[in-house]
C-alpha cells in the first residue's frame, strides 16, 4: 500500500514545535506609557464623563411619568427634540459601554473572539483600540496577574493570538500593531505559566474528562456542542482538541481530527470546564461503572505528562491497494494492460491536463456540450444570419490543451465514480439509512474507497468495509455492475487534488468541519484554485451547485455560467454567505433535516440541499478571516464549504490546512499528506477559456462561421486517389485491405485522420486507439504501418505527413464522404450555385445521394469510443437536414411539391428528429392540395412525439395549416 511520507524534523512543512520558548518581550518606551495613559484619559471621559456632563445639564433620560397618551397631546417644540437627541446621546453611550465591556472580557479571558454588539461596528472598532492601547501599561505584569496571564491560554505555535487576528486599519493601527506584539509575548509567558499549572492541577487531583455520548437519532455528539455546554463557547474546541490529540483510545484509535470523534471515546476538559456529565479524578464517579472508571484512569495516563511530550501528526488514511489483474490480450495481439501504459513523453502538451484524467473529463465533456449548443442555436435560431455554423479549430496554446483533453480525459473512471455514488445512496436510501459524513474519496487502479467522518456501520453491497470501520471500499469490477439511479447526486463537492502514488484524492469540500486554507505563493495557489473550480464547474459527479469565486484573476465564468459567480470582494463574500447561512439553517429547520445528507435522500432531493462551495483566491484580513470562520463553524451540515488562499500558512478558524510548494507538492503535514498538486497553471487556464469563449455562437461578427475547413474539388478533374465512404457503412477505395489483426486499428486510425483534417497529435491518436495507455514504440510501429498502407502521391510524397507541430495530416489526394458532401453543400449555397439555379439543383441532389445512413454504421462493438468526444454525430444530422431544405426549397420555387418531399424524406432518413425538416415536409404536404394526405401526415407526427407532445412551432404551423387537427387527433385518441 502507498505508505505515508512523515515530513522530516528539518523539513520547513513540518508541524510546528509546540513547546513553549522564552521570548523577548519588546520594552515599554516612554511613548507607549503616553499612548497608554491618553487612552486611559478617553476611555475615563467617555465612560464616566459623558453621561455625568448629561445628568448635569439633560438630567436622566427618562421621564418620572409614565404616560404616553399625555405626551401624544402635547406640542412639538424645541425642547421636544432636544430630549429626543438627548436621549439618542444617552443610547450611543450606553451602546459604547457595552462595547468595552465586551472587548475588556475578550482581552482579559483570552477565550475566543469579542462578540458584536449589534448595530456598533465603528463603536466597537475604537472600543477595541482604546482597551488594547490600555493593555500596554499591564503587560509586564501579566504574568503576575489572574486575568492577564490567560490570555493566550488557547494559543499554539500555530495559531496567532486573539488580539493579533483582529487588527484592525485605523486611527490607532500604531497602537494596535503593539499591543499585538504584546499579546503574543503574553501568550508565550502563559503557556509556560499554563504548563506549570496544569501539572500542579493534576497533583491535586482535579482533572476533569468527557465520554463522547452515543447519537441520539440523527443527532451526533461534536467538540464544538460539548466546548459550547462545559466550556461557554464553541470556538474552544481547539483546547479540548489540542489535549486528546494523538492520545490512544479505549478502542485503541486515536484522534486525529476535531470532528473525527466516536462514541466511547475520552475527552480530558480544559481546567474550567464546567457540567454534571463531566467526570473528576480519581473521584471514584460513582455514577460508571468500574470498566468506564478504568478505561479514564488508563487513558489519563496517557496524555503529555505522563508521556513527555506531544504526539505526531494527524493523518487521513491511505487505502490498501489490490494487487493489479494480469493484462490480457487485446484485438491487435499486444497487450492491454490493466494499468495504463502512458507515453513517456508529452509532445509538448500541458503535463498538468494530462495528469488530471477527472478534470480533463469535465471539461471535455462541457466543451462537447457548449459546441453542440452552439450548432443547434445556429441551424434553429439563425444567429447572426448563420446555418450549420462550423466550430473553429483551435491554434496555438488552444489546440494543445484541447489534444491534453483528449489524452489526459477518463470519462469511463468519472462514469464509474458518478454510479458508484449514486448507487450507494440509493442503497442507503432503501434500507432508510442516512449518508454517511465523506470527508474524502481515493481512487486506486478503479477501485474506490471512501473515507467516512466516523464509523456507520457496514456498508451495502457491493461495498466492504476496508481496512478499517471509517473505510468503505468498492472494487472497480463491482462498481461496473451500476447502472443509471434516479437519485440526486449525494457528494457533489469531491474535488481532486493530487496524488499518492497510484492513488487519487478527492476531498469532499462541503463536509470539512471548517475552512480548509491553502498557503504558498500566489502564482501556485492561483493554480490549484483554478484546478479546483474548473473540476466542481463541468464534473459528471454533481447535479447542481453554486461555486463562488472572489479573487480570480482569470474569469471562469465561461466554463459553467450556470455554476460558476464571481464576487467583487471579501465584503460582498461575508454579506452574501451570511444571508445564505441563515436561509439554510431556517430550511433545514423547517423540512426537519439536522443535516443537508439527510434532505438528499428524502422526497426533495432533486430539488434543493444543492452545495455552495466558496473558493476565496484572495487572502483574507484577520477579521474578515474570524467572519468567515464563524461563519464555517456550522457550515458541512449546511451543505456549504471553504477554500481560502492566505501567504503566511497562518489563518484563524482553519480546519485542515495545506501548503502548494514551489515543486507542485501539495502539503498538509497534520493530516500526513504528500501529494503531486493536480494545477491548472495560468497559461492552460486561459487556454481553456478561450476554447469555451470560441465555442459561443454569440461571441459576436468575427466568431466562427459556416465555411468547412477542408474544401476538395468536386469536379470530374477533383478525383482522390483514396476515397473512405463514411457517411453509413464503412469502405475505402483505392487502398488494399490489410492483411492481419491490425487491419481495424488502421481503418480506425484513418477515419479518425479523415475527421480531423487540421491534423491529430500522436498523443491524441495512441490515447483514442488504446483508451487505457500503451508504449510509445506501439504507438510508432503503428503509425509506420498506416504510412506504408496509404502509400505516396505519383510526385513521391507520403500519404501521411506530419505538420511544424509534429501533428499527423492527411493529402488532399486522401478524402472522406464527409469532405465531399460538405463541399458539394459550400458550393451550392455560397459557390457556383449561387448565381446558377441548374449548377445549385445538381450539386444539391448529388449530396443527398452521397448520404447512406449514420456516421460508420457497422462499427464494431467496442471501437470508435473516442467518437464521444466529437461533435461529428451533431454535424451530420444537420448538413443532411441543411442539404434538404435547400433542394425542397429548389423544388417548391417551380412548385415540384412531390420533388421537395422526396428530397425531404430522404433527408429525415438521418435527420429523423430535425424539427425543419418536419415543419417544410407539413408545407409541401399542403401544397398538394390533399387534406387527407396532410391528416396522415398530422396523425404520423403526432405519433412520433409521443409524450412529449409537438414542438410549439409545429403546433401552430398545424393550426395554421389543417385547424381540424386537433379534433381529427382527439378522435383517432
Amino acid at each position: 500500500m502507498p505508505r505515508r511520507r512523515s515530513p522530516s524534523s528539518s523539513s520547513s512543512t513540518a508541524p510546528r514545535n509546540r513547546t513553549p520558548q522564552p521570548v523577548r518581550v519588546r520594552r515599554r518606551t516612554f511613548g507607549d506609557f503616553v499612548k497608554a495613559f491618553l487612552a486611559f484619559v478617553a476611555l475615563l471621559a467617555l465612560l464616566v464623563g459623558v453621561p455625568f456632563a448629561l445628568a448635569v445639564t439633560a438630567g436622566w433620560p427618562f421621564p418620572e411619568t409614565f404616560e404616553p397618551m399625555e405626551w401624544l397631546k402635547q406640542d412639538i417644540s424645541v425642547g421636544t427634540f432636544l430630549s429626543i437627541l438627548t436621549f439618542v446621546v444617552w443610547l450611543a453611550w450606553a451602546q459604547f459601554t457595552a462595547c468595552v465591556l465586551v472587548e475588556m472580557k475578550a482581552a482579559l479571558s483570552g477565550v475566543g473572539v469579542p462578540g458584536r454588539v449589534p448595530g456598533a461596528g465603528p463603536s466597537q472598532l475604537l472600543a477595541r483600540q482604546l482597551v488594547a492601547a490600555v493593555l500596554l501599561v499591564g503587560a509586564t505584569a501579566a504574568s503576575f496577574t489572574p486575568g492577564l496571564s490567560q490570555l493566550g491560554q488557547s494559543l499554539d505555535g500555530n495559531q496567532r493570538p486573539t488580539v493579533a487576528a483582529q487588527q484592525t486599519p485605523g486611527l490607532f493601527a500604531q497602537q494596535q500593531e503593539q499591543a499585538s506584539g504584546a499579546a503574543a509575548a503574553l501568550a508565550e509567558q502563559a503557556s509556560h505559566a499554563e504548563a506549570a499549572a496544569s501539572t500542579g492541577a493534576r497533583q491535586q487531583g482535579d482533572t476533569k474528562f468527557y465520554r463522547i455520548q452515543p447519537p441520539e437519532g440523527r443527532h451526533h455528539d461534536s467538540l464544538w456542542e460539548i466546548s459550547e455546554r462545559h466550556l461557554g463557547d464553541g470556538r474552544r474546541y481547539k483546547e479540548i482538541f489540542e489535549l486528546n490529540k494523538d492520545r490512544t483510545q479505549p478502542d485503541g484509535s486515536k484522534l486525529s481530527e476535531a470532528s473525527l470523534i466516536r462514541p466511547g471515546w475520552i475527552m480530558e476538559m480544559p481546567g474550567d470546564a464546567r457540567g454534571g456529565e463531566l467526570v473528576e479524578m480519581p473521584d471514584e464517579a460513582p455514577g460508571l461503572s468500574p470498566e468506564v472508571r478504568q478505561q479514564i484512569r488508563d487513558y489519563d495516563r496517557t496524555g503529555d505528562h505522563a508521556q513527555g511530550g506531544g504526539g505526531g501528526a494527524a493523518e487521513v488514511s491511505v487505502p490498501e491497494q489490490r494487487p493489479a489483474p494480469a493484462p490480457a490480450p487485446d484485438e491487435a495481439g499486444g497487450q492491454e494492460h490493466a494499468a495504463p501504459a502512458r507515453e513517456t513523453s508529452s509532445f509538448g502538451l500541458p503535463e498538468a491536463l494530462l495528469a488530471a484524467p477527472l478534470l480533463a473529463a469535465g471539461l471535455l465533456g462541457a466543451l462537447g456540450h457548449r459546441r453542440r449548443q452552439a450548432l443547434w442555436q445556429s441551424a434553429f435560431a439563425g444567429i447572426g444570419g448563420r446555418r450549420g455554423m462550423e466550430p473553429p479549430t483551435p491554434t496555438g496554446d488552444a489546440q494543445d490543451v484541447q489534444d491534453a483533453l483528449l489524452v489526459g480525459a477518463d470519462p469511463e473512471g468519472v462514469r464509474l465514480l458518478d454510479r458508484s455514488l449514486r448507487g450507494l445512496a440509493a442503497s442507503l436510501a432503501a434500507e432508510s439509512r442516512p449518508l454517511p459524513t465523506v470527508y474524502a474519496a481515493w481512487l486506486t487502479k478503479g477501485d474506490l474507497h471512501l473515507q467516512l467522518a466516523q464509523p456507520s456501520g457496514k456498508p451495502p453491497a457491493p461495498w466492504q468495509l476496508g481496512q478499517d470501520e471509517t473505510l468503505w471500499m468498492l472494487a472497480k469490477d463491482d462498481a461496473g455492475r451500476y447502472g443509471d439511479a434516479d437519485t440526486a447526486a449525494p457528494f457533489p463537492g469531491l474535488v481532486s487534488l493530487g496524488t499518492m502514488d497510484d492513488s487519487r484524492l478527492l476531498l469532499n469540500l462541503e463536509a470539512v468541519p471548517g475552512i480548509v486554507s491553502l498557503s504558498g505563493s500566489e502564482a501556485d495557489r492561483a493554480a490549484v484554485f483554478a484546478s479546483v473550480a474548473a473540476e466542481l464547474a463541468t464534473n459528471g459527479w454533481s447535479d447542481r451547485m453554486t461555486i463562488t469565486l472572489v479573487g480570480f484573476g482569470e474569469d471562469l465564468t465561461p466554463l459553467a455560467p450556470s455554476r460558476l459567480r464571481h464576487l467583487d470582494g471579501i465584503e460582498a463574500l461575508i454579506e452574501t454567505m451570511e444571508a445564505e447561512t441563515r436561509q439554510r439553517r431556517g430550511a433545514l429547520g423547517a423540512a426537519g433535516h439536522d443535516s443537508v445528507l439527510t434532505g438528499r435522500t428524502g422526497p426533495a432531493q432533486h430539488t434543493r440541499w444543492a452545495p455552495h462551495l466558496v473558493l476565496l483566491a484572495a487572502e483574507p484580513s484577520a477579521e474578515d478571516a474570524v467572519t468567515l470562520a464563524e461563519l464555517a463553524a456550522d457550515a458541512s451540515r449546511l451543505g456549504i464549504g471553504y477554500l481560502v488562499g492566505t501567504g503566511d500558512g497562518e489563518l484563524p478558524g482553519a480546519a485542515w490546512e495545506m501548503e502548494i510548494t514551489g515543486e507542485g507538492k501539495l502539503l498538509a503535514p497534520l493530516l500526513g499528506l504528500e501529494l503531486d498538486a493536480q494545477l491548472l497553471p495560468a497559461a492552460q487556464q486561459r487556454a481553456v477559456v478561450e476554447l469555451f469563449v470560441d465555442a459561443d455562437p454569440e461571441r459576436g461578427p468575427d466568431g466562427p462561421g459556416d465555411t468547412p475547413p477542408f474544401l476538395v474539388d468536386v469536379s470530374e478533374q477533383g478525383r482522390p486517389a483514396v476515397y473512405a465512404r463514411l457517411v453509413g457503412p464503412y469502405e475505402i477505395i483505392g487502398l488494399d485491405t490489410p492483411d492481419g489483426e491490425r487491419s481495424a486499428l488502421l481503418h480506425e486510425a484513418l477515419a479518425l485522420l479523415l475527421l480531423h483534417r487540421e491534423g491529430v497529435h500522436p498523443r491524441v491518436l495512441s490515447s483514442a486507439l488504446w483508451p487505457r495507455g500503451v508504449t510509445d514504440d506501439v504507438r510508432e510501429a503503428l503509425i509506420e504501418r498506416l504510412r506504408a498502407w496509404l502509400g505516396t502521391d505519383p510526385d513521391g510524397t507520403p500519404r501521411l505527413g506530419a505538420d511544424a507541430t509534429g501533428r499527423l495530416t492527411l493529402a488532399k489526394s486522401v478524402v472522406s464522404d464527409l469532405d465531399v458532401l460538405r463541399s458539394l453543400y459550400h458550393e451550392a449555397t455560397q459557390g457556383r450555385g449561387v448565381d446558377s439555379r441548374a449548377v445549385r439543383g445538381r450539386l444539391l441532389t448529388d449530396a443527398l445521394v452521397l448520404v447512406r445512413g449514420p456516421l460508420l454504421a457497422d462499427r464494431p462493438e467496442g471501437r470508435y469510443r473516442w467518437l464521444g468526444h466529437e461533435i461529428v454525430d451533431a454535424q451530420l444530422p444537420l448538413l443532411v437536414a441543411d442539404t434538404g431544405l435547400a433542394l425542397s426549397e429548389f423544388h417548391m420555387e417551380k412548385d415540384r411539391a412531390e420533388k421537395a418531399i422526396e428530397a425531404l424524406n430522404a433527408a429525415l432518413r438521418t435527420a429523423s428528429s430535425d424539427e425543419r425538416l418536419w415543419n417544410e415536409l407539413l408545407r409541401a404536404t399542403h401544397a398538394l392540395g390533399d387534406p387527407a394526405r396532410l391528416t396522415a401526415l398530422a396523425a404520423d407526427l403526432l405519433g412520433r412525439s409521443g409524450a412529449r407532445g409537438l414542438p410549439p412551432r409545429t403546433e401552430a404551423l398545424l393550426d395554421e395549416l389543417l385547424p381540424t387537427w386537433r379534433d381529427d387527433a382527439a378522435l383517432a385518441g
